[in-house]
């Protein structure tokens, strides 16, 4: 069934062993058994595990970089299906493997750059094609001086470990692994120490602890990638895949441990670092610092990012989802601690997911907090790499605690069910809207506001200066020819509102006057109206108010005659006059209504 993935030119397997249908039949049936052998004598991580292909015929190949017992046997293993096709010595433990495109040249065959100490040995079909080392740092001053005396026989071994360890104790930069080495030997060793290495000029190096690739410019499945190497300085760097010069470097507050790399770096790019003080920090394009900063309640053991969203494996037995900015979306408890973290991503069938080995001899595959299977393994998994192995889409390849190699194949007929067992909102309540895609219209618009934002902005506060002296002026005009309803007058506060009743030709027109004073009447006041004799009549076009006392409401009522039949109307201007005053103390228009009456008859 798989005969594809493990083609005929393969040698025959000698050691493998199929698993037992009890420990197949515990992933539900969703995986097929392609190859299992429990003595193939790997000793990894799912940082130095990748799928690439290295020869350039569309069969991928499985990169291993395989630790050995931890001090020797550190080999580059590649293999093809089931056999072992080469092997590279390391001379030290790989801390990270990535295969990437360092150039455009045809075929398009990737390199494999293997993180190991303080250099990145990169491999080109197979061999040793570059050796890139980071930058030496600034070695303490007062160190240099303190062997530049033991070099000049000033001061012997035991005055040098005292003013070492007060160096250590208060000084801003570390000290060099030669200082610390010595401080770590007895007495007896000591001279020996100081007479093998104090001619020899003091360096301090850092290394590397984690490296992650960011593609270039495109963001093509072939297209040229840069490296990303987090260092035991707590820096980031990211290098030129042809030079290897180092275009950026980033500061962080702790060492970084793992990292996940998204976008390109002429365009906009974004690495997520989980780092030994228990945090995760966030680092964005022309920007030196952390953008965002994702504290934990404890530290993280894996990091996965699963579209734009974060998935982080904790000690405390959780795995926990978090936006690209930080903010936490969910939080589920595992039954097991974490021993290893892989994305599942099958673009093909639109899933997207996370493989989560577990101590109990399980991996439990999570689509954001639900649990869509769980696969039983007969050995504890320390590594999962999941992609395109040979020419099958949907492979999963596990490595154990024993050494062993694991090859599982997804089936092709398999529908995995996203019900949530655990208590919460529903399912539907995740699920993303269709946003619809940016249109050529809206990335232009932006491009215009991103050149001439300036200009923009200027434009846009003097447009609303204009608008608010335009209204201060109009409201100024009105209150100094008393065109409100509101009297402006502190010794006269009065408030009036009008009610217009009837269809026509009669109208009866209420005024609602108030006096808004606390404490003080108002008298002395008429009411004068202002209208077309051609259009209306009115019986009483001035009216005598009585004494108003504060808070109540008089109303004034008259009537009103239309004595046109044309069908239209017009506007009557009422005013409130004190008999001492020339001008009107308010002011209202009010809007006749057609009369309806005249025009039936």
């Amino acid at each position: 069934m798989w005969s594809h993935l493990f083609s005929s030119a393969t040698p025959p397997v000698t050691r493998s062993a199929v698993m037992s249908s009890v420990e197949s039949s515990g992933d539900g049936g969703k995986w097929l058994d392609a190859h299992y052998d429990p003595v193939a004598g790997l000793y990894t991580f799912s940082s130095c595990v990748d799928l690439a292909d290295l020869s350039g015929d569309k069969e991928s190949r499985l990169v291993v970089g395989d630790l050995g017992t931890g001090s020797s046997g550190m080999k580059l293993k590649v293999y093809r299906g089931t056999a072992l096709i080469s092997e590279n010595t390391l001379l030290d433990l790989p801390a990270g493997l990535v295969a990437f495109f360092m150039d455009l040249h045809e075929p398009r065959i990737p390199a494999v750059a293997v993180a190991s100490g303080p250099c990145i040995y990169v491999y080109k079909n197979l061999r040793p094609y570059f050796k890139f080392t980071l930058p030496s740092l600034d070695v303490n001053p007062l160190e240099q001086d303190v062997w530049q005396q033991v070099r000049e026989g000033q001061i012997d071994p035991v005055m040098l470990k005292e003013m070492l360890e007060s160096i250590r104790k208060k000084a801003d930069i570390p000290l060099s692994i030669r200082s610390l080495r010595f401080l770590s030997l007895e007495a007896d060793e000591a001279d020996e120490f100081v007479q093998l290495h104090k001619q020899q000029p003091i360096r301090r190096q850092t290394v590397i602890t984690c490296i992650g690739t960011l593609k270039k410019s495109t963001a093509d499945e072939d297209g040229m990638s840069c490296l990303v190497i987090g260092t035991e300085s707590s820096d980031v760097f990211v290098l030129d895949p042809e030079a290897f010069t180092i275009l950026c470097k980033m500061s962080l507050p702790a060492v970084p441990t793992m990292m996940d790399v998204a976008g390109q770096f002429d365009v906009e790019f974004r690495i997520t670092v989980a780092c030994r003080n228990g945090s995760i920090y966030i680092l964005r394009r022309e920007s030196e610092k952390p953008k965002y900063c994702i504290k934990l309640s404890s530290h993280p053991v894996g990091l996965v990012r699963v579209g734009k969203n974060v998935v982080v494996g904790c000690t405390d037995e959780s795995l926990q989802g978090f936006t690209q900015k930080g903010k936490k979306l969910w939080k589920i408890i595992l039954p097991a601690p974490i021993t290893a973290m892989a994305p599942m991503d099958l673009p093909i069938r639109g899933l997207q997911a996370v493989l989560v080995g577990l101590a109990n001899c399980q991996v439990q595959l999570y689509r954001e907090k639900n649990l869509l299977s769980t696969i039983k393994t007969p050995d504890t998994v320390t590594s999962i790499c999941f992609g395109r192995y040979g020419r099958e889409d949907g492979t999963l390849i596990m490595t154990t605690k024993g050494g062993g190699l694991m090859v599982k194949i997804l089936k092709r007929t398999v529908v995995f069910d996203d019900r949530d067992s655990a208590p919460g909102p529903p399912v539907a309540q995740s699920v993303r809207l269709n946003v619809p895609k940016k249109t050529k219209l809206y990335v232009d618009q932006t491009l215009r506001e991103r050149e001439n934002g300036l200009a923009m902005h200027r434009a846009f506060h003097m447009d609303l200066s204009r608008m608010r002296l335009a209204a201060a002026r109009a409201y100024v005009k009105a209150l100094e020819s008393s065109l409100t309803p509101i009297s402006s007058s502190l010794s006269e506060p009065l408030k009036m509102n009008a009610v217009v009743q009837g269809l026509g030709p009669s109208f009866k027109l209420t005024l609602n006057v108030q006096n808004t004073a606390s404490c003080r009447p108002v008298m002395n006041l008429a009411i004068s109206f202002l209208y077309d004799d051609n259009l209306y009549r009115i019986r009483n076009p001035y009216m005598r108010i009585p004494l108003l006392v504060p808070g109540l409401i008089y109303p004034v009522e008259t009537f009103v005659e239309c004595t046109s039949d044309k069908g239209i109307s017009d506007i009557i201007k009422v005013f409130v006059l004190h008999e001492e005053k020339s001008s009107p103390l308010l002011t209202a228009h009010i809007n006749m209504p057609v009369s309806e009456g005249l025009m039936l008859n």
